[in-house]
């Protein structure tokens, strides 16, 4: 459940939060007004599609936060995730717009760890569902409507289907190994013969070591440089400890050195930490060079192995050119040649073979397809009459739908193709919903369908409809605004509305309007010392109607087209015939609303 929204320089709104309650809550103002930026920050909270027209101009970065209670679900899949929930067992959504230069930058995060897309987009649909009439658009294509009634028929049938996907990729790869086998028997011993060749010459060449041939150079250069490096050792070890010149060598130097501050040790004992740092150097010093000279004496020339390194290098390098770039991917290759070989070569996978496993394969897919269709059978069946039942009491009383399943070549998905038809009149023809459905009955159509997922395991708790009573008016109206009250008492149900039949019937009510304001850049001076002067500009405001009076004059400015009094008096009525439908008195609701408030309070 949405239990809270803040959001602060996005699109027309500069600081705005709101708070959320259970039941149906509406969001009402002229057209216009901003309503539906009010569910466009939830998109966004929840990783919606994001471009640099929603940071509100003037400013360089926007921010949206949803706060919602989740269930046991959702906090069990937030705990896979290791994602802790808040101390009030509430999930934070938040979303972060800037603009960096030309480009956008956009940050997710879930309480506080940031969250990438296709996370976001998991968690969104465990929280939310909008629904709007650009829907209609996609419940128009069959694999949409598949969806729709894989969705209905639950986990059982869900599970088929997985074993169907699974079936579905294990006889793909058995026909593709077939089809591979299949191959011309000419071009298969060609390539047999070349395999062969290569796999031999690869093979003679005893290749285990990637770095062999970076090793192999450094040997030759050592190699071929050793009268080099015996006298440049000898050198270097005069240099360090013993020096046949009259220039004293390092050692010599340093244990001077030392014997003058051990001289100054005997009257100033703080120079025995100076002393030691000279001790030390002193035995690096000797260290070096003993360890230079028997390095120096230890080099001897060989030609004979010099020979063998280069030989093996041109070898090696000539391989290089002929398989990979590297000798890396000179291994690489000749393990893949291997494995293509025992392929070609493979007795137990003969082609007579393959195609017996082709078709057990294709048999089990068969079957697997079969049981998924039964149980989509089974839940059209039950689609169809309880979305019938949904319809009727939506001024749609002689409808007809069936949800017809076609065979189709079978897929990942099963081998099914599911249309749904429709009639919303007696005495017409069913025929496809794509081509029947005028925009009121889609706006019935999908609400309905909407009531006959509200117990569906994979149904959001909270419902969010954009204008779905558009288009609609009069019994119509009324019947939209029950079936809403119907699933805000298993879901929490947001509605934007221009119809004052379904606004009586919320538990909460938000006013909607634009303002224009006088708003004070941050800095008030230049860099000259001149004073700005007062920006005019437009803001979206949201008001909660807490009170009977001001749901009142909000449903009188609805109805429109009436004398002021009549308009009051029209806005009585509606109010008292909702909470009549509720079973509520009038004055009941506004109770429970003070109740909630003063509960959030403490």
């Amino acid at each position: 459940m949405l239990s809270c929204l803040r959001i602060k320089n996005f699109a027309l709104i500069d600081q705005l939060e709101l708070e959320f309650s259970r039941g149906l809550t509406v969001l009402t103002g002229e057209t216009g007004a901003g309503k539906s930026i009010i569910l466009d920050a939830i998109d966004i909270a929840l990783g919606g599609k994001a471009n640099n027209r929603l940071i509100r101009q003037g400013a360089q970065q926007a921010i949206v936060e949803a706060t919602f209670r989740v269930n046991a679900d959702v906090r069990a899949w937030l705990q896979e995730l290791e994602i802790d929930l808040l101390e009030d067992e509430s999930v934070v959504c938040s979303r972060e717009l800037t603009v960096v230069g030309d480009s956008l930058r956009s940050r997710s995060r879930i309480n506080g760890i940031l969250a990438n897309r296709q996370l976001m987009a998991k968690l969104r649909d465990r929280l939310v569902e909008i629904t709007a009439q650009g829907q209609t658009v996609q419940l128009m294509d069959s694999s949409m409507q598949r969806e729709l009634l894989d969705l209905y028929g639950g986990r059982p049938l869900w599970q088929q289907r997985e074993i169907v996907a699974s079936t579905y990729n294990i006889a793909q790869a058995a026909r593709s190994a077939l089809e591979k086998r299949r191959q011309s028997e000419q071009q298969r011993l060609q390539r047999l013969d070349l395999l062969n060749y290569q796999v031999k010459e690869l093979e003679s060449a005893n290749l285990s070591e990637p770095e062999e041939l970076e090793q192999l150079e450094q040997e030759r250069d050592r190699l071929a440089h050793v009268v080099d490096l015996q006298q440049l050792s000898y050198q270097a070890n005069q240099i360090l400890y013993q020096s046949d010149s009259e220039q004293p060598a390092v050692a010599d130097l340093l244990g001077q050195a030392e014997s003058i501050l051990m001289d100054m040790a005997k009257y100033d004992e703080g120079i025995e930490p100076i002393l030691e740092i000279i001790r030390m150097a002193l035995n690096e010093v000797i260290e070096a060079g003993h360890q230079i000279n028997t390095y120096g004496d230890g080099l001897e020339a060989d030609p004979e192995r010099l020979a063998e390194v280069e030989e093996r290098i041109l070898f090696l390098k000539r391989l290089c050119r002929k398989y990979g770039a590297s000798l890396a991917e000179v291994i690489s290759y000749y393990q893949q040649l291997q494995q293509e070989l025992a392929e070609l070569t493979d007795s137990d996978r003969s082609v007579e073979k393959l195609e017996a496993e082709d078709r057990m394969a294709q048999e089990n897919l068969n079957q697997a397809c079969q049981e998924l269709t039964k149980l989509r059978q089974q839940a059209a069946t039950k689609l169809e009459k309880q979305l019938t039942e949904e319809l009727k009491p939506l001024a749609m009383d002689k409808v007809v739908f069936v949800c017809q399943i076609d065979p189709c070549p079978p897929t990942a998905t099963g081998s099914d193709r599911v249309v749904f038809y429709f009639s919303p009149n007696a005495g017409e023809k069913i025929q496809p919903l794509a081509s029947t459905a005028s925009g009121g009955e889609m706006s019935r159509f999908l609400l309905a369908l909407k009531a006959c997922f509200s117990d569906s395991e994979k149904q959001s708790g909270t419902l969010i409809f954009d204008e779905i009573d558009a288009g609609v008016s009069g019994k119509v109206a009324q019947a939209i605004a029950e079936k809403l009250h119907h699933l805000s008492q298993k879901h929490q149900v947001l509605c934007v509305t221009h119809q004052p039949l379904v606004a009586a019937m919320a538990d909460s009510h938000f006013r909607v309007d634009k303002q224009i304001i006088e708003e004070f850049p941050s800095d008030l001076q230049d860099n000259n010392g001149q004073s700005h002067l007062p920006e005019i500009r437009t803001v979206v405001r949201v008001r909660s109607l807490e009170n009977l009076q001001m749901r009142r004059e909000e449903l009188a400015q609805l109805t429109g087209g009436h004398s002021a009094e009549d308009a009051i008096a029209f806005a009585e009525s509606l109010l008292a015939k909702a909470q009549a439908a509720k079973g509520l008195s009038v004055e009941e609701p506004h109770a429970e609303a003070q109740r909630r408030r003063g509960r959030r309070k403490r």
